[in-house]
């Protein structure tokens, strides 16, 4: 009877001074712990959560099956996956962009479709800009990365200046604007790690902090820190809201 092969072969496993390939591994558990968490407590949150806590499980779901491609590649060849990379976050940034306009939706507010449409349109902007300066024209990753920027600026601005950040300060959604602005640090300052870490590269501003500040290290944190991080919020907004309407309905 033929045997499977291994899903990392003997030779792809983690060196004891492989640092990078720790935080392959370890991030990629992660997800999936997140993910059946996250779909486990779905069935636990009101009707009303559901997509969210789904969608969280979802993101999760996504990335640890990139995540298994991405640590393969390293554990194996210890050249940077980030064809495999870039092809999780085109799958996973825009759901997370989509995951701001569920949360509106269910807290009571009505956000048009449009905030979801420039959400997206960014993060693909910022993504799509990125690849180029890493992948396809690395000798350009400064200016390609200048260009990419300017997607994540778009984002910044419509969650904390734009109809998202509007819609989240009128009527019921007023009562979730706590969760609102914990999520809004994440695409801040959480996000703000993926170009810290693309300044690392060769030819960029960080230039120096290469060898110092592995970027695969950055952004494995940062997937893990986001994705994660993002799903728990929903998730504790939830539960807290559940509660609250248990609470009144006991009278």
């Amino acid at each position: 009877m033929p045997v499977a092969p291994p899903l990392f072969p003997a030779e792809a496993a983690p060196l004891p001074d492989d640092f990078i390939g720790v935080t392959f591994v370890l991030t990629l558990c992660a997800m999936l712990a997140a993910a059946a968490f996250f779909f486990y407590e779905s069935f636990q949150v009101s009707t009303r959560w559901r997509p969210s806590m789904r969608l969280s499980g979802v993101i999760t779901a996504v990335s640890s099956a990139n995540y298994v491609l991405m640590s393969m590649t390293w554990l194996s060849t210890h050249v940077r996956p980030l064809e495999w990379r870039y092809l999780d976050w085109i799958l996973t940034v825009p759901l997370i962009c989509v995951q701001f306009y569920l949360l509106l939706r269910t807290a009571g507010a009505r956000p048009g479709q449009g905030m979801v449409w420039r959400l997206v349109g960014a993060s693909a902007w910022m993504l799509g800009f990125g690849y180029v300066g890493q992948v396809i024209e690395p000798e350009r990753t400064f200016f390609w990365g200048a260009v990419s920027t300017v997607g994540y600026a778009l984002v910044l601005f419509e969650v904390s200046l734009g109809e998202a950040r509007l819609a989240a300060g009128t009527g019921e959604a007023a009562r979730i604007r706590e969760t609102y602005g914990l999520l809004f640090y994440f695409i801040f300052l959480g996000w703000a790690i993926y170009p810290l870490a693309y300044m690392t590269a060769t030819g960029n501003l960080l230039e120096r902090w290469h060898d110092s500040l592995p970027f695969p290290v950055l952004y494995n944190l940062g997937d893990a820190l986001n994705k994660i991080g993002f799903g728990l919020v929903i998730w504790k907004l939830a539960v807290s809201r559940g509660e609250e309407a248990a609470r009144v309905s006991a009278g």
